[in-house]
Parts: structure tokens; sequence; C-alpha cells
């Protein structure tokens, strides 16, 4: 299903976080769980895999990572401080030591000018309090194309931050 680059990629991960005793917890929207799907791909992956959360809607985002209301209402699913809080309830919700957040507009619709479609907001959250995020801006290159372009670098940035 996953191309061999990215399982590649994957498994580098999982034997860094393996190496120093973490474990990985996924939230993931535009996405929609393809994160945990290409990690537990992995043989052996149970071990650092703790869980992963889909949370599409804002009402699963809200319900189930404990994002407020009012910042969904201010900032809109596809924001910065939407990605930040996603990663961080996540944590909350979850026995692990690193999260990944993933919240994006991966089109055919739902762009606008302001928010168009290939921009995804990516947070990597931290037990410390510390929390990385990013924005990219993919552009209008298909659907299949944001999501696995968003997955690899969701990656790096979890990597990054082992």
């Amino acid at each position: 299903m996953f191309s061999d680059a990215l399982l590649e990629e994957a498994r580098k991960l999982l034997e860094k976080a393996r190496s120093k005793g973490l474990h990985i917890v996924t939230a993931e929207s535009c996405t929609g769980g393809l994160i945990a799907g290409l990690l537990t791909e992995i043989p052996g992956s149970s071990d650092v895999v703790e869980r992963g959360f889909v949370t599409y809607s804002n009402e699963a985002k809200q319900e189930l990572l404990g994002v407020p209301h009012a910042l969904l209402e201010t900032h809109g699913a596809v924001s910065e401080p939407v990605a930040r809080a996603m990663a961080e309830g996540a944590l909350r919700h979850a026995h692990a030591e690193r999260s990944i957040a993933v919240t994006g507009i991966a089109g055919p619709g739902g762009g606008t000018a302001s928010k168009p479609i290939g921009l995804v907001y990516v947070a990597v959250a931290r037990p410390e309090g510390d929390v990385m995020t990013h924005e990219y801006r993919f552009g209008d290159i298909g659907r299949d194309k944001v999501r696995l372009a968003t997955i690899e670098k969701a990656l790096k940035l979890l990597r990054d931050s082992l």
C-alpha cells in the first residue's frame, strides 16, 4: 500500500523511538489515519505506537482530544493553533511521549483564498510542554499527493523530535 521509501522512513522512525524507549500517538484529520496505518504496517510497531485518533470532524477534535470549541470557532480546524491543541490533546489522552497531529485541506474542494487546497499544519508535542508546528502549502496537487506529502513531512518532523 505504501511506497518502499515511505516504509523505510517509518522503520527508521520506529527504530529511533524504540531505542529511546518512546511511545507515539497520532491525531489525524486530513490524513484520515494514514500515519498510524503506515507506522503499524511495520512488524513490531506495537511496542512504539500507543494509539491513533482520527478526528476528521470538529466534534471529534473536541470530544476525543479536548480541542476547545472557541479555538475552532476563532481559527478554524485548519490552523496552527488547532494543530497544536490536537497534538497536546493526543498526549493528554494517551500513554506516549510524542504526539504527531495533522490538519489540512487535501481537496479537491474546501479551499478558500486564505486557506487554499494543499494547506496543512503539522504539530509534534512532547510531555515537557513544547510543541513544534509547521505550515505547508503543497498547492492543489491532488488529494492523494497532498496526503502523501503530509505523511512524509509529519514523519520527518516526528523523527527530528526524538
